[in-house]
């Protein structure tokens, strides 16, 4: 394991929540956005993430015993949810409202929104503890050399 590969792993894991805050926040924006530019409600987005550089299973049973395994995490992908309805509200004066006067309004829901936002926040300080553990160790064993 290169001296430096745990900061890399703790700073990958920074990167993809900071990330996933920001789709967070944009889900939170838009939760009353009945008009987006292609005439349609804002639709709710999801971040997936997945492991970087996936090795086969022979390769990581060969090389276990002369390096640690992991190379932190990466954004796989960023999906519009299609899977909940929009919320419909009857609301005959809004300008968007159908002919029976039901407005279309976005399938973000506040609650899983922050729920999700409190996950992303623990697993982003999770990422700066362990890459401050990661930065005291080094800072010891540089010390101990010193003596």
């Amino acid at each position: 394991m290169s001296v430096f590969q745990a900061f890399n792993i703790n700073a990958s894991g920074l990167t993809a929540q900071r990330f996933r805050t920001d789709i967070i926040a944009e889900n939170v924006a838009n939760v009353n956005t009945t008009r987006t530019q292609d005439g349609t409600p804002y639709r709710r987005q999801i971040v997936t993430f997945k492991e970087k550089d996936i090795t086969d299973f022979s390769n990581v049973l060969n090389h276990t015993r002369n390096k640690a395994v992991g190379n932190g995490v990466k954004v796989y992908s960023l999906t519009k949810d299609y899977e909940t309805d929009f919320t419909m509200t009857y609301d005959p004066s809004h300008p968007d409202a159908d002919e029976n006067g039901y407005v279309s309004y976005p399938n973000v829901n506040i609650v899983t929104e922050m729920t999700n936002l409190i996950d992303a926040s623990r697993s982003y300080e999770a990422n700066a503890t362990a890459f401050q553990s990661s930065k005291t160790m080094m800072q010891t064993g540089l010390n101990m050399g010193k003596n």
